[in-house]
């Protein structure tokens, strides 16, 4: 049986107050799920303290590079993620394919580093309003997904995490239905063979307390990638907890 798992995403947003409040306000007793909580960069240490003393939380990074060092202005390894104990880290967010132009072949990259150092790679794919509108979805989700699978073993999927994020749904207040989310999770699953039965698959896209429980009661929906809604630490909360 899979343990279903709930990751906060707070994007580019917060400050250290803001962080400190947060983490103090964040409770997350009778939560069964595992929680990740993915803050901006300058307060990783902050919320891997916190993590520390709260014991009930793991840190991911929301990116990393694919190069191991060297002279890459601004940008961050997944040595040196380890070394502010983080255990998972975001690749391939929509933002970052879409705003950064990171195509599938550099996010498979990034998935191979940061396995190489043994965190947990938070793997996002999904389809934009016009690939949905035509009928694609299937198609993009399956190429984004090859594209990592030209590069690993079957077995890598194992210590992994695949969000299914439909772009037309992050931010805009608009959700997949649990059905047309678990059609697609369904989906991803059986694209990771073997393994598939083993890999938590989360859902993103304007998750809310409100719409959690809809979502989690579907077969292959084993959590969720929060964004929004992870920035409100009651709400994160009631989130984590329709997790079972």
């Amino acid at each position: 049986m899979r343990i279903s798992l709930v990751a906060a995403n707070w994007k580019m947003n917060g400050n250290r107050t803001f962080a400190e409040r947060f983490f103090t306000d964040l409770e997350l007793e009778s939560v069964s799920a595992d929680v990740v909580v993915c803050p901006p960069f300058p307060y990783l240490s902050l919320a891997a303290r916190a993590a520390e003393e709260k014991g009930s939380f793991a840190v991911g990074g929301q990116n990393l590079s694919h190069e191991p060092d060297g002279a890459f202005t601004g940008e961050v390894s997944a040595h040196m993620l380890l070394d502010c104990n983080v255990r998972y880290v975001i690749v391939g967010h929509s933002e970052r394919r879409s705003f950064y132009h990171e195509t599938s072949e550099l996010v498979a990259k990034k998935f191979v580093v940061a396995q190489a150092v043994n965190l947990i790679p938070i793997l996002c794919v999904g389809e934009t309003l016009q690939e949905r509108d035509q009928g694609h979805t299937l198609e993009v989700v399956a190429s984004q997904l090859q594209a990592v699978k030209a590069v690993i073993e079957e077995d890598a999927w194992k210590r992994s995490v695949v969000a299914y994020e439909p772009v037309w749904a992050i931010g805009t207040g608009k959700t997949a239905s649990p059905e047309e989310a678990q059609s697609v999770h369904k989906f991803i699953r059986t694209q990771l063979g073997d393994v598939g039965s083993k890999v938590q698959i989360l859902y993103g896209g304007s998750v809310k307390s409100a719409n959690a429980s809809a979502l989690f009661a579907q077969a292959d929906i084993d959590g969720a990638l929060v964004g929004g809604a992870s920035l409100d630490a009651r709400e994160f909360a009631g989130i984590c907890r329709a997790a079972v």
